[in-house]
């Protein structure tokens, strides 16, 4: 059985507003983070994902009331990450409406909260939030990142996902820091590279900015497509996308 390949919008939120940078530098607001989720909802995005972009960096858990909003307001999976640390700040999560919780830079710090989430809540809570670019010195090519991209973690992004994958995450959303905002296409290198290493699924994301940048990302491997900029300033549609998916021969919903 061939999976539907999913359409993800994301939600960048910088102080409780949807935002859109490039490298998550030059930041522009997009709107209301509870009401872009009800449009997405009714464009027929398959999941939704939330990332508080400031909350590794500047210390502060997740706005959980702006989680609960939009839950109520949407019906399809909720991801949402940003601060994560804790089997705690999850279960907080998933009480105020998110179906599965993003993790990046405490798992780095402690990989063995890995384990513990996907123990206590089952791995397909789980997704590992992995912010990659490309590095020379990385027997890969390419390295991992946290704060946003602004910090190198120093370790191998291939090797991270392999051994995450093994720790009990359920899914990977693998983010290139270089194709970010610059809407040249996914890291097709990078997708493969990393589908190499894993049998969960995968998402792509960063870089999306024409239609024909959709196919090949799930060509390389990928089980889902993200998107943020291009949808919130309506480039492009998600039907779009998707009639562009199924025209390519790929199953959509």
């Amino acid at each position: 059985m061939t999976l539907a390949v999913r359409v993800i919008p994301c939600l960048d939120v910088d102080a409780g507003r949807v935002v859109k940078g490039v490298n998550f530098v030059d930041l522009r607001d997009a709107g209301d983070p509870v009401e872009m989720a009800r449009v997405y909802d009714a464009a027929g995005a398959d999941e939704l994902t939330f990332l508080d972009i400031t909350a590794s960096s500047g210390d502060r858990s997740t706005t959980y009331d702006m989680v609960g909003q939009a839950a109520e307001q949407v019906f399809i999976p909720l991801t949402v990450g940003g601060g994560v640390r804790t089997t705690g700040d999850v279960d907080r999560l998933l009480r105020a409406g998110a179906d599965k919780v993003g993790i990046n830079t405490a798992a780095i710090a402690r990989p063995e909260v890995i384990g513990e989430i996907s123990q206590r809540f089952g791995n397909q809570v789980l997704v590992l939030s992995v912010d990659a670019r490309r590095a020379p010195d990385q027997p890969s090519g390419f390295e991992v990142t946290t704060h946003g991209g602004r910090q190198s973690a120093g370790i191998d992004a291939v090797e991270w996902v392999r051994r995450a994958s093994e720790l009990g995450a359920g899914e990977i959303l693998l983010n290139s820091m270089d194709a970010d905002g610059t809407k040249q296409g996914f890291d097709l290198e990078m997708i493969r590279a990393v589908r190499g290493v894993t049998q969960v699924p995968l998402i792509a994301s960063g870089g999306a900015g024409k239609l024909e940048h959709f196919p090949p990302a799930v060509e390389a491997g990928a089980d889902a497509v993200l998107a943020a900029s291009v949808f919130h300033f309506g480039s492009l549609t998600i039907q779009d996308v998707k009639d562009t998916l199924r025209a390519a021969g790929h199953t959509v919903r």
